[in-house]
């Protein structure tokens, strides 16, 4: 089994009105979303229960993860990892300019169990590459060294703009920050709409992602 990317050859302009310049762009090749009906089908066939027992299983875990999960706990998903609710805010200096308002948007945050990293991590991924007329003009298996972002141990700190990022856990808050510098595409396959992807960092001077 492989993983599918693509890399495709687009535009990209880092400054308004400028030619821009032709870069290849990975980015996964995903297949079809799978209905949650498809997902209790396999999951009934593969434990031995009906699909009856399964749904109802699914149903009660799910309300069960969404109701821990918003009162700020680190709630486990079995054989994936862990989820939990973080946010992105405005930092201030004086705390009575402390308020809700300074909350940009609220976040969902899912850390993958080892397990599941280290199956990732042994998966090959195979690329096909895309010209920027669609044809396809390469295709390799990549031999890069699988590692697997660990956002729990490397984004921690404060960013040079004054940015951090950060997700309740049951512990406390937990901060980290995404440095990148990599671009990112938010196209489908063979579309278009690529951009650069700075991390989720914020423009704005004293903003903190938490």
């Amino acid at each position: 089994m492989a993983l599918k990317v693509k890399a495709v050859e687009k535009n990209i302009k880092f400054e308004k009105n400028s030619e821009g310049v032709w870069r290849y762009v990975m980015q996964p090749d995903l297949y079809i979303a799978l209905s949650q009906a498809k997902v209790i089908k396999e999951a009934a066939l593969r434990s031995g229960v009906s699909q009856g027992v399964m749904k109802a299983c699914w149903d009660a875990a799910g309300e069960v993860i969404k109701a821990w999960a918003t009162e700020g706990h680190s709630v486990a998903l079995p054989g994936l990892g862990t989820m939990r609710f973080g946010l992105r805010a405005k930092s201030v200096e004086d705390v009575n300019k402390v308020k809700t308002g300074l909350i940009k948007t609220r976040r969902i945050i899912f850390t993958p169990s080892q397990d599941l990293k280290d199956e990732l991590a042994d998966t090959a991924i195979q690329i096909t590459c895309y010209d920027r007329n669609g044809n396809i003009v390469k295709r390799v298996t990549s031999a890069d060294a699988g590692e697997v972002e660990d956002t729990e141990n490397e984004d921690n700190g404060t960013t040079d703009n004054g940015s951090t990022d950060s997700g309740s856990q049951n512990s406390g808050s937990q901060s980290g920050s995404d440095q990148g510098g990599n671009s990112g595409s938010g196209s489908d396959a063979g579309g278009s709409g690529t951009g650069d992807n700075t991390g989720g960092l914020d423009d704005e001077p004293g903003g903190s992602d938490h």
